[in-house]
């Protein structure tokens, strides 16, 4: 079988490349705490993670054009009856087909928003290649094509452009450090450590950080950059 790689399962293996520059320190943040899981984490008792003081959960949907997370609509019910407000999330593969083709299966299987004011816009995790060549095969300019094609594609779909999640090492890398979405797509920056670097060209800040790949709570451990208020708002779209 296909080994599906989740950011779970990344996360061990690329904490050493997630290197600060200008340090903010973690123990002055007081966002929201969120966790993003995958079909790593099966069973999830969202009562005790919503008690645990975590306030939204990203959950992966989909990777390419063939996979869907098969306990994904478990996950997301757990997540809404606990009164998280909750995402999915669509692990990228450039090398198999065009973002858009992409963005529309995302779209038909969990990766949808409406403005309920519990759903986040749903996000593009794309990062390091588990497959083979990092960057997919492709140039840089070709990366940066492929992206706007699923972020313009989710766009006209449901009228909010999607998170992009990454790290500044693989951006950097694989899009030539593009400053092309800053203005448009939320940043959701991984970054394992109490203290975050250097954010990719473009974004003047984050709105999520994934800073560690364990905790208290199962999955990736999260921080939305803002209060609570803010984060109802951005799951209103206003």
């Amino acid at each position: 079988m296909k080994f599906i790689l989740s950011i779970t399962a990344l996360g061990a293996a690329l904490s050493a490349r997630f290197a600060s520059a200008s340090p903010v320190e973690l123990a002055k943040r007081a966002q929201p705490q969120g966790i993003d899981v995958s079909s790593y984490q099966p069973s999830v008792d969202w009562t005790t993670v919503k008690a645990n003081g975590v306030q939204f959960a990203y959950i992966k949907a989909t990777e390419g054009t063939t996979y869907t997370n098969p306990d994904f609509s478990s996950q997301y019910i757990g997540a809404t009856d606990a009164g998280l407000i909750r995402g999915g999330y669509h692990f990228a593969r450039p090398d198999v087909s065009s973002g858009a083709t992409q963005a529309t299966y995302f779209l038909a299987n969990g990766g949808g928003w409406s403005a309920d004011g519990i759903t986040l816009p749903g996000a593009l995790d794309i990062e390091y290649n588990p497959y083979g060549a990092e960057c997919y095969g492709l140039s840089t300019s070709a990366m940066v094509s492929w992206v706007s094609d699923f972020s313009n594609t989710y766009y006209t779909k449901t009228g909010r452009y999607p998170v992009i999640y990454t790290t500044t090492d693989w951006w950097t890398t694989c899009t030539g450090n593009s400053a092309a979405f800053g203005s448009t797509n939320p940043l959701w920056i991984a970054q394992y450590s109490s203290t975050l670097g250097t954010l990719p060209a473009g974004w003047p800040y984050e709105t999520f950080w994934q800073y560690a790949d364990s905790g208290t709570n199962p999955g990736d451990q999260d921080l939305f950059n803002g209060d609570t208020a803010g984060l109802q708002r951005m799951a209103t779209g206003s």
